[in-house]
């Protein structure tokens, strides 16, 4: 696997206060074939550097009074080749280290709604915990594979690794079974996980409910029986 060189350098200075008022933020990175230098305010982007068109962009609209930044295309190309130099500094110290690779700690298929013979549903493949991204994932029906499914792009978990789902639209009948297949560079074989449609269960929605009810209101007849022997044995004794 060819290692693709990234280095970035985040900057963001906060307004430290009570009530914070403003946030400023700051981006530099560079790659092999391109590069960003980017300010930001509020969440705004303010101003970036244009290295095609050799020029700095303000991409406010003129009411929201852009700020101007001087000589600061000038120094955003300093600062690339500042980052590409770092960037070779690094690979070549990095070289002989082995990338990381983490397989996927879950992977679960589940339907979207609740199965209804005949019904249309979809079947989601949930893929997470793995490193770098993406997983590839393949869809079969009673051991034949099916093509129509969908995959999102990675997004990232908060601990760094990525988490990918697939989608595959079916119809439920009685007896198939479905399974989705996950590929990843840290696996030694595909991690297969198996959907077996099978009968829901629900019987009739009025008969558990009647039977309930049925079995309640025998239960009080005897109570009231039992109550009304009693009473009158009491009153006999009496």
């Amino acid at each position: 696997m060819k290692m693709k060189g990234l280095l970035l350098f985040l900057s963001c200075v906060l307004c430290v206060s009570a009530d914070v008022l403003h946030e400023d933020s700051y981006i530099s990175g560079c790659s092999d074939s391109d590069g960003e230098d980017m300010y930001g305010l509020d969440g705004e982007e303010v101003w970036y550097a244009d290295f095609n068109k050799q020029t700095g962009v303000e991409p406010l609209p003129d009411f929201a009074d852009p700020i101007d930044f001087p000589g600061h295309y000038e120094s955003a190309v300093a600062n690339l080749q500042v980052c590409r130099s770092n960037l070779k500094t690094r690979r070549d110290a990095m070289k002989d280290i082995p990338l990381e690779h983490d397989a996927p700690s879950a992977v679960m298929i589940y339907t979207r709604d609740e199965v209804e013979f005949g019904e249309k549903n979809t079947l989601i493949c949930h893929v997470t915990g793995f490193y770098p991204a993406p997983v590839n994932v393949s869809w079969t029906k009673n051991q034949q594979k099916v093509t129509g499914s969908s995959i999102n792009v990675p997004y990232p978990n908060k601990d760094g690794t990525f988490t990918q789902i697939s989608r595959l639209q079916f119809i439920p009948q009685q007896g198939d079974i479905y399974s989705c297949a996950v590929e990843h560079l840290a696996l030694t074989k595909p991690e297969t996980r198996l959907y077996d449609v099978k009968a829901s269960g629900q019987s009739d929605p009025g008969v558990g409910p009647a039977a309930f009810c049925g079995v309640g209101l025998t239960v009080g007849l005897l109570g009231v029986a039992a109550g009304t022997f009693f009473l009158i044995k009491g009153n006999e004794c009496s």
